[in-house]
């Protein structure tokens, strides 16, 4: 029950009417008997500064973002995370004193998604299929985690390139090369992790996958595919066909939402509450 001691958190983002992140807040706090309320916030292009401001006029305890704006909201903080700045985007706001400090659980929520999924980084030969945003916090993440070698597929090889040497500025020790999508016939090992994270594939596209070619999945022994609807994609379907192992996005997005909550609340979420909210993301 709402009442004059609630505290809010929401989600900032245009737009945000698809979102599922009330169902993970609203029922981790439900159950874990925190009287907290989480709800979303459409802001419009050109308010983000004043989205912040007033978020923090009124009190809000903490906020996520969403896209578009979680590269522009940066110059509206207070403080950055390192690994936030590292990755140049921040998902998650947290109340300080004067303004908000940004953080970045999505990929510490890829990470955890992956470590239950019994999907491991460390000496893994790992392809990202995808050079925008999400895959250069990919790369950062899995050369931070010590893989064995990273090659990065996308159509303009330009861009895949220009990660690559980012990552190299931070990991100067790790293997990183850059392909033209067209190129993955060129891959010389047959016993690839692919990640895939571009937007091909989503709902309502879901006849589509990056890479259409059935031999690309032949080196592919588990595919992540950062996509959650539909819950099986197209190259989740071709990796399977292929024997391999595949995922979709839902638990990235789930533990990047239990890591916010957590940081907000400073209290840990128990396995049982996890487990349950899980269930209801997957119904």
């Amino acid at each position: 029950m709402i009442n004059g001691k609630t505290r809010t958190c929401g989600l900032i983002g245009c737009p945000v009417e698809h979102t599922k992140s009330p169902l993970i807040h609203n029922t981790v706090a439900q159950r874990m008997g925190v009287d907290l309320a989480y709800v979303p916030f459409h802001v419009k292009e050109g308010d983000l500064e004043a989205a912040i401001k007033g978020a923090k006029a009124l009190n809000l305890l903490g906020l996520n973002v969403t896209v578009p704006y979680k590269s522009d909201v940066i110059p509206f903080l207070k403080e950055i995370d390192p690994l936030a700045a590292q990755i140049g985007a921040v998902n998650t706001l947290v109340a300080v004193d004067g303004g908000y400090k940004g953080f970045n659980t999505d990929m510490p929520g890829l990470y955890r998604a992956m470590m239950e999924d019994g999907v491991t980084i460390e000496g893994e030969q790992i392809l990202i299929l995808g050079a925008g945003g999400v895959a250069r916090a990919v790369a950062l993440l899995v050369a931070s985690k010590r893989a064995k070698e990273i090659t990065i597929l996308n159509r303009t090889v330009e861009k895949a390139q220009a990660i690559c040497s980012e990552v190299k500025g931070f990991y100067p020790e790790v293997e990183i090369k850059a392909l033209a999508l067209g190129e993955y016939a060129s891959l010389s090992a047959n016993s690839y992790l692919a990640i895939q994270a571009t937007n091909i594939g989503m709902h309502p596209n879901i006849d589509e996958a990056v890479i259409e070619d059935a031999s690309f999945y032949e080196k592919v022994h588990t595919g992540y595919d950062l996509v959650f609807n539909p819950a099986q994609t197209k190259f989740m379907k071709l990796v399977k066909a292929a024997g391999g192992r595949a995922f979709n996005g839902l638990k990235m997005l789930l533990y990047q939402g239990i890591i916010a909550y957590e940081y907000w609340t400073e209290k840990q979420v128990p396995a049982e509450v996890i487990e349950e909210v899980s269930g209801l993301l997957e119904e």
